[in-house]
């Protein structure tokens, strides 16, 4: 059981890997580091102006740290 975890864990990674590499750079400078931005852009959640790919990332990310834990925690 251990090994099929690992095994899902180092796909998990490469994939993660992959999908962040894919993505678009953002030119917002300090305020885009911050997440700065303006009155306009309060409309709507946060999780629907995420793009395709970034939605793809999060949903990875949960993963890796599911599957990291579980890993630590299996004995």
């Amino acid at each position: 059981m251990k090994t099929i975890l690992g095994v899902i864990h180092i796909l998990i990674c490469i994939s993660l890997s992959g999908v962040i590499l894919l993505q678009q750079r953002k030119q917002g400078g300090f305020s885009g580091i911050f997440g700065g931005g303006t009155q306009a852009d309060m409309g709507g959640s946060q999780w629907q102006r995420f793009t395709g790919l970034s939605k793809v990332t999060v949903v990875l990310t949960v993963l890796f740290m599911v599957t990291a834990i579980v890993l630590v925690l299996y004995k």
